[in-house]
């Protein structure tokens, strides 16, 4: 995952089971974005990007294997910007493995800030790259789903079809 910025933003829209998602990425074809529908914090398009699938290609072909139970992990390029703690937070975000859960504890313990659940959950709130930086593996202690900014129900959604795929239990 690298932090530095581009100039150029491109952005395309690719259907999902849970909604349209905006696919952003710079001019070096890096990730920067996967919004869905009219997610709030979801960047208005700009008369200064341009809407260009190709530099998304990739991105939209993954995550339409992940969707279809074909896919379990992401090899993309990714660029989102943040303040170096929400990076250090997407960083291990990106590490949960799939169809697991973690929690905003064991994250802050994690990024060696164990006091820090709730700095955690604003920066797990705050991740630009949905689903591909899996924020919706994040929990809470206690094993309840927490928050989720797309909303519980595509979180729980997200969760379930990759414990389906898994072949693991839903309970």
């Amino acid at each position: 995952m690298s932090s530095t910025t581009s100039t150029t933003t491109s952005w395309t829209v690719t259907p999902s089971p849970i909604g349209e998602l905006l696919l952003l990425a710079d001019d070096e074809g890096r990730v920067t974005g996967c919004y869905v529908d009219a997610e709030r914090g979801a960047p208005e398009t700009s008369a200064v990007w341009r809407r260009d699938p190709a530099p998304s290609r990739e991105a939209a072909e993954q995550l339409e294997a992940y969707f279809e139970g074909e896919r379990t992990t992401f090899d993309l390029p990714l660029a989102p910007h943040g303040t170096p703690f929400q990076l250090e937070v997407w960083r291990r975000l990106y590490e949960i493995p799939y169809a697991e859960t973690v929690s905003y504890r064991e994250i802050a313990e994690q990024v060696g800030r164990p006091d820090a659940s709730r700095a955690v959950g604003q920066a797990n709130g705050r991740n630009p790259i949905s689903i591909i930086v899996p924020c919706h593996r994040v929990i809470a202690a206690d094993g309840t789903l927490g928050g989720y900014g797309w909303g519980l129900p595509r979180k729980r959604w997200l969760l379930d079809h990759e414990l389906r795929v898994a072949g693991k239990v839903l309970t």
